[in-house]
């Protein structure tokens, strides 16, 4: 850095007429252009304060979870708490600003100045003849060497009246284009959150009987190395064993964290702090009848008039051709106006208060000569623009085309899914009923039961991606599931908003809504003719598990459909097996009878409470798919 010592007797002697003033304004400014700037490095408690900043500020507003989340309420916290949703209403607030600074813009403009001169010597001059150049006058000054001066001007531009117009236009445009993107991250949010609801739903509805068939399994386990240590099973045979149970064990753990890692998911979505716990609501969410979609004609034309790309392109034409106007108002005359009043404390002026207004008129007449390419530049825009909104029109229509199809092939899983779930349950109830004290039945019975239990992990995974699909059919045909007005902020308010947003985007594109706002009646059961020794309770209740697990509702209600299981006790086979059967009848409660089928089965030579309740399960099993349609058309038909 420059020595001031030294450099101020230098700029004294440089400048000997200067003023004191002048002298010490050069010399900070020697001062100033004489330091040096070296790179400084962030400190580590910087770093920590900005990372403490930051988890403050993104879960500051997390409202407490304080019961279980439904689907309208997940939604509704991703779109008040989401980060990402938060950034597009700022962009939005931010583009709005914008908008009002170019209109400002078009407003006369009044410009106030004030200021100070002082110079070392006199100005002024002399004057000379015009043809002799003989000196007239002795040299005078008519400013003094140190006045003050203030004016205001208020003027106003034609030209600049013209271009501020339209730039204010094209920031307008800019607004609507903010708000379009703001909904095209609504729906996206809207697709994620569907998609990971209904997995994590899934896993919550399942994961207390993995760990219940986890526990089984490990005391399998446990009973299998005790039997090969004590020499009971030969080492071969308890290996085996263990391995097939360790098999068994693996697949529901790999489909049960599949579907588990949803739940966090969710809670990102939801901008949930870190190890927040919740739970979500399995009341009236069951796996019903799912919607049908309209035509495919239909909704492609509701995606071409509502997806945001396209709006957002149409905005873009309508900014092109404000630019086209401003190149063409560039074109024309610059009018300007203007008028002020004017101060200086010049003792030498005869007034030092006065005004003046003035009109000036001027155009830049080679700016002429870019007409022919300023026509070839709007022209080319305007094929631009076409071509690049007809192709994203096409990849608009491929996407709607994909995810019906999508969607379609996703019913068709589900339904596969769900034969193989029923069918995997009625196995795992056919070797339970079978089932006795050998290592080898029993191994059965656990292989079967993690079967089972897998398929409905593969039926909720089924149905969460026929959710994803529909989700996807919603995105790409563009509808907004946040409704335009909401009369509170709050999130009850919010969610009941967005339950009656859904609903009516369903009937949009669809044809009858989803089994969450169509639960099916209840069913009360009821269990008769068992043989004796047989506890009643226990089989009921083994029936009522394979109705919940069905997604079917059971409860003594008054309005409830009855289920009733009579046991009869056919006639053995030729080989001497026995057999019974089963007279299933689903009534309504005033004794009309909706279904009447039979179930016959083969039993065991020893009945016990774990068999019949195993028996009584497979037979529900063969009659929930009729029993699930008739309580569901009862409810559409009141």
């Amino acid at each position: 850095m420059t020595d001031l010592s030294t450099s101020l007797p230098l700029l004294a002697k440089t400048f000997p007429h200067r003023s004191p003033k002048a002298v010490l304004a050069a010399a900070a400014a020697l001062l100033v252009a004489g330091c040096s700037v070296t790179p400084v490095q962030l400190t580590q408690d910087e770093v920590s304060e900005r990372v403490r900043s930051d988890q403050t500020q993104m879960y500051k507003d997390a409202e407490p979870v304080s019961g279980p989340i439904t689907y309208p309420q997940a939604l509704a916290r991703a779109l008040r708490f989401n980060l990402d949703y938060r950034l597009k209403l700022m962009e939005s607030a931010l583009a709005r600003g914008l908008m009002d600074v170019s209109a400002k813009d078009m407003l006369p403009k009044l410009v106030a100045d004030a200021g100070y001169n002082e110079r070392n010597n006199d100005s002024g001059g002399v004057s000379v003849g015009i043809e002799d150049r003989q000196v007239s006058l002795r040299p005078s000054t008519s400013e003094e060497r140190s006045h003050y001066y203030g004016r205001a001007t208020l003027s106003w531009n034609a030209l600049d009246f013209g271009l501020s117009y339209f730039r204010a236009k094209q920031a307008a445009d800019e607004v609507n284009i903010a708000e379009e993107r703001r909904r095209k991250i609504l729906q996206n949010i809207a697709q994620d959150v569907r998609n990971a609801y209904w997995r994590a739903l899934g896993a919550q509805r399942l994961s207390a009987e993995a760990e219940q068939l986890a526990k089984r399994i490990e005391d399998a386990l446990d009973k299998s190395r005790q039997a090969e240590r004590a020499g009971v099973l030969p080492p071969a045979q308890g290996l085996a064993y263990q391995r097939a149970l360790l098999d068994a064990m693996s697949l529901v753990n790999a489909k049960r964290q599949e579907m588990q890692f949803a739940k966090r998911e969710l809670a990102a979505l939801m901008s949930l702090p870190p190890g927040t716990e919740f739970s979500l609501a399995d009341a009236g969410a069951s796996m019903g009848p799912t919607p049908v979609l309209l035509d495919t004609t239909r909704l492609e034309e509701l995606a071409l008039s509502s997806r945001p790309e396209l709006r957002e392109e149409d905005y873009k034409a309508r900014i092109g051709l404000h630019e086209t106007k401003k190149q063409i108002a560039a074109l024309f005359p610059n009018l300007n106006l203007y008028g002020g009043v004017r101060y200086d404390s010049n003792q030498y002026l005869y007034n030092s208060h006065w005004s003046d207004v003035g009109l000036s008129v001027s155009m830049d007449l080679f700016r002429l000569a870019a007409i022919p390419a300023i026509r070839r530049t709007n022209d080319a825009r305007k094929a631009t623009d076409e071509a690049r909104r007809l192709a994203l029109s096409m990849a608009v229509l491929t996407q709607v085309r994909v995810s019906v199809e999508r969607y379609q092939l996703a019913l068709v899983d589900q339904e596969l899914a769900a034969d193989s779930s029923r069918v995997d349950q009625r196995l795992s109830s056919m070797s339970r009923a079978g089932a006795s004290n050998r290592l080898e039945s029993e191994l059965e019975a656990l292989r079967t039961d993690a079967r089972a239990l897998v398929s409905r992990f593969q039926l909720a995974t089924a149905y969460a991606a026929t959710q994803a699909s529909y989700a996807r059919v919603l995105n790409s045909v563009g509808i907004d599931l946040m409704p335009e007005a909401v009369t509170g902020t709050d999130l009850s308010t919010l969610a009941t908003a967005i339950e009656r947003s859904d609903a009516t985007a369903q009937q949009q594109v669809g044809s009858v809504a989803p089994a969450a706002s169509m639960p099916a009646r209840p069913l009360s059961v009821r269990v008769s003719g068992l043989p004796s020794g047989v506890d009643e309770a226990a089989v009921r209740d083994a029936v009522r598990r394979i109705v919940a697990r069905n997604d079917l509702v059971v409860s003594d209600a008054a309005d409830a459909l009855a289920l009733g299981l009579a046991w009869e006790r056919a006639a053995s086979s030729e080989r001497g097996t026995g057999r019974a059967r089963w007279r299933i009848t689903l009534a309504e409660p005033g004794g009309r009878m909706l279904l009447t089928q039979e179930y016959v089965t083969f039993v065991p030579v020893e009945l016990s409470d774990r068999a019949v309740s195993a028996l009584a399960e497979a037979a529900t099993l063969s009659v929930v798919s009729d029993v699930r349609r008739n309580a569901s058309a009862k409810v559409s038909s009141r």
